[in-house]
């Protein structure tokens, strides 16, 4: 019984889990920063509108990254705090325009892609290791984001 962990799970397939929830909060936690830069730093004539959004969507990517780091505890690992760690495990990058309303919607749904994609893989590894908890977190947050994707698609239209 060694091989389970104090959830009933397969210790070898959560660990596997909490590597890819790590690297899933690295890139929550870039894109986070990026968006409190879109919102500081947004200009010109969509600014109100802008603004507005990017504070809402930095909101619930903070509450995403404390559910994550929770997530990876209840597995029994450790989350990732180090932005230095956060550079090396993410997949989005740093922004550097944070003044230019389209181009930073743009990157908003490049990271969103990735943020889904991410998901995607480890819904289907948390389904595969029978961890309903992941499982329905990943399922969300997929389901959320494909419907910011449509409306962010819909605003660069």
């Amino acid at each position: 019984m060694s091989n389970i962990n104090k959830l009933g799970l397969n210790q070898k397939k959560s660990r596997l889990i909490a590597e890819k929830l790590n690297s899933l909060l690295a890139d929550y936690s870039i894109f986070y920063q990026n968006v409190r830069g879109y919102h500081w730093n947004i200009k010109g004539e969509k600014f109100f509108e802008l603004h507005a959004k990017f504070e809402e969507l930095y909101d619930d990517l903070m509450l995403k990254i404390d559910e994550l780091a929770e997530r990876i505890l209840t597995l029994g690992f450790t989350p990732e705090h180090r932005y230095s760690e956060y550079l090396k495990l993410a997949e989005i990058s740093e922004s550097n325009e944070t003044s230019d309303g389209r181009k930073d919607v743009e990157a908003i749904m490049n990271a969103l892609k990735i943020l889904i994609a991410k998901q995607r893989e480890i819904l289907d590894l948390s389904d595969e290791a029978n961890d309903e908890g992941t499982n329905a977190l990943m399922s969300d947050y997929i389901r959320e984001q494909e419907k910011l994707a449509w409306m962010y698609a819909a605003f660069l239209d």
